[in-house]
């Protein structure tokens, strides 16, 4: 089994399908070449290659692996497994997968491999969406968690950092989400005392901190509550973080000290934009309002608030990023929010719920399956400019938050040839100050 990309984390997506198919005692090789070398003499003497494909950044990178897979090894069964397997299905089919897996993936990659056994495969594609009972992941054969993302401090080294799940899925269609193709509106939990005995493994490997890595920490505060009051009793000094949606954060706020008592470093929260009409279109369940809501509640908790944003949307126009700048600023959120949050464009995936948006402003109707998504060119050149001259000043440069945001709000005045005062930014402060992990890519 192979992962390309998690974010910097040590993949649920390998570790929890390898302990169900060793059980049955197949012979499990895990590999994540997002740290780790490609497994040639594995991928040659392989009966069975399947790749973990959980979001876009790991699909891409994960199609020349495919391809070299089976030029090494004619004979194999390949299989392409997560939320953008069943979405590119047909790509995927014609570039030498020949089994797709969607939703809860562990018993469905069981059958399979048990089918290859019996000598009868079943390559047909299978999206389940069924309860399952779990089992503690097996991490035995992932790098060392020092590999990974860490959690960063004011005053402390960094925390080494670890990765679970409570709960897969997402009771929300948000329309520009790729977990909505699949689950559509559903999630399904992750049983308490797997998600305890696999904090319990990861700490005993010397993490510090833990990843909640539920798309929506809310999305069953019934099973979580219970979960984090152990967490508590058992790891009083390890930290964690969770995602929750700006609708959550309002809902539930009275869970909040909760999460403060039982050493929730930081919350995540997916913002994707402050234009009322732009959420909207992405079926947020949340205004610009209401976000601003949001932060007072969390600031008043004591809590850390890390947005993300889709800054860039074929509805975006140059007075509409550089309010987003300011509501950042008034909102004292530049140090919170990663800089690559103020360049992310967005991604139109097969099966994307957006689709029914129409017209999307700029859209070329085709898919393009290289890219793995349908490519649109905003109507206002001067967006598509502004994005990439971020995006490139990320990739060859290291600024502080705020420098870079300075930089965002220079480039945004120059083409709209005005020269708007930028917020007061005097108050830079070292980005340690709020805790973030040093993997900031959310895609």
């Amino acid at each position: 089994m192979i992962s390309t990309y998690e974010i910097g984390r040590q993949p649920f997506g390998l570790a929890s399908p390898a302990r169900w198919l060793q059980a049955d005692l197949f012979e499990v090789d895990t590999v994540d070449c997002a740290v780790q070398p490609f497994p040639e003499a594995s991928a040659k003497a392989a009966d069975v290659v399947a790749f973990f494909l959980p979001m876009y950044t790991a699909a891409r990178l994960s199609i020349p692996l495919i391809k070299r897979v089976r030029k090494l090894n004619p004979e194999c069964a390949i299989v392409a497994y997560g939320l953008y397997a069943p979405v590119n299905e047909d790509f995927l089919k014609r570039n030498s997968v020949q089994k797709i897996i969607g939703g809860e993936f562990e018993q469905p990659l069981l059958d399979f491999c048990r089918s290859l056994r019996s000598g009868a495969p079943d390559y047909s594609t299978v999206i389940e969406l069924g309860k399952q009972d779990f089992v503690v992941p097996l991490r035995d054969n992932l790098p060392e968690p020092v590999k990974y993302a860490q959690l960063c401090e004011e005053g402390c080294a960094s925390r080494i950092t670890g990765y679970t799940q409570t709960t897969r899925g997402c009771k929300h269609v948000c329309r520009h989400c790729p977990i909505v193709p699949v689950y559509n509106g559903r999630f399904r939990i992750i049983q308490r005392d797997v998600v305890l005995a696999d904090i319990r493994q990861q700490v005993e490997r010397g993490v510090q901190h833990i990843t909640f890595g539920d798309p929506d920490f809310f999305n069953g505060p019934g099973h979580v509550l219970p979960i984090l009051e152990q967490f508590r009793q058992e790891f009083p000094n390890i930290t964690y973080d969770v995602t929750i949606k700006v609708e959550h954060l309002l809902k539930y706020e009275k869970h909040l000290p909760v999460l403060k008592e039982t050493g929730c470093a930081f919350i995540t929260s997916a913002v994707e934009a402050v234009d009322d009409t732009i959420l909207r279109i992405f079926d947020k369940g949340h205004t610009k309002a209401d976000f601003l809501t949001a932060v007072e509640i969390v600031k008043k908790h004591q809590l850390a608030l890390n947005p993300t944003f889709v800054a860039f949307t074929p509805w975006t126009t140059l007075e509409g990023y550089r309010d987003m700048l300011s509501v950042l600023a008034d909102a004292d959120l530049i140090d919170h929010t990663a800089s690559v949050q103020l360049a992310i464009r967005l991604l139109i995936p097969a099966g994307s719920r957006l689709l029914e948006v129409s017209p999307i402003p700029g859209l070329i109707d085709e898919m393009n399956e290289e890219q793995l998504g349908y490519i649109w060119n905003h109507s206002d050149e001067r967006v598509d400019f502004l994005q990439q001259k971020l995006m490139n000043l990320l990739q060859k440069s290291s600024l502080s938050r705020y420098a870079f945001f300075s930089d965002a709000w220079e480039s945004v005045n120059e083409l709209l040839q005005d020269n708007k005062p930028a917020p007061n930014l005097s108050k830079d402060r070292h980005r340690a100050t709020i805790p973030y992990l040093n993997e900031p890519w959310y895609c």
